[in-house]
């Protein structure tokens, strides 16, 4: 691996091991995962190794998080060339046109409301008929009082840049359900975060 390139994410570090153990209760024993935003590309280069059934597609807005995910990547067969993509791009050009799961970790808080818009549509058109998204992130859930660290975390994020904020699951699952997804599993992670799988 050449060190070039290598971006770090300490959060990745952090949560890497619990999503991966949501991914083998969820995903079956093969197929073709797109993942969205994938960032540094820690999670790319955890989940593939442990995944030798599935494919695994990363893509990202940000050239230089595409070069940080070859580095991490590179030598791992079942993790393609990492993908230009905006999430919030009509059709996804350059995405595979059917996949088995999609995953997205840390992006609907961190992006303006169209890209939560933007996943649900292409989603909906991407993922083959038994096919999950899994989102990852904060989440403010009615009926459930909201974790301290969730509200300075969602006050922070506003202050940075008002159109993010940790979302209401409510406005995401009207979102999802406006284009036939619906809210099929929950798991309560650490740091207060939530992996939600959708389908239809």
């Amino acid at each position: 691996m050449t060190t070039t390139h290598l971006l770090s994410s300490p959060a990745c570090e952090r949560n890497r091991g619990p999503l991966l153990d949501v991914l083998r209760q969820v995903l079956p024993a093969q197929g073709l995962a797109l993942e969205i935003a994938c960032g540094t590309g820690q999670h790319a280069a955890h989940f593939a190794p442990a995944l030798p059934g599935w494919q695994w597609q990363p893509s990202d807005p940000q050239p230089e998080c595409l070069r940080s995910t070859a580095a991490w990547c590179a030598g791992l067969a079942n993790v393609r060339t990492p993908l230009l993509l905006d999430v919030t791009a009509p059709g996804w050009p350059g995405a595979p046109q059917a996949v088995d799961a999609i995953f997205c970790a840390n992006l609907i808080h961190i992006a303006p409301w169209a890209a939560c818009q933007g996943l649900m549509r292409e989603a909906a058109a991407h993922l083959a008929p038994d096919g999950q998204l899994l989102t990852y992130g904060p989440y403010f859930v009615e009926g459930e009082p909201p974790a301290p660290g969730n509200l300075a975390f969602d006050a922070d994020l506003k202050q940075r840049d008002p159109a993010w904020g940790v979302r209401r699951l409510a406005d995401v699952q009207a979102e999802a359900a406006h284009h036939g997804l619906r809210l099929l599993r929950r798991f309560d992670m650490p740091a207060n975060n939530l992996t939600l799988v959708w389908g239809r």
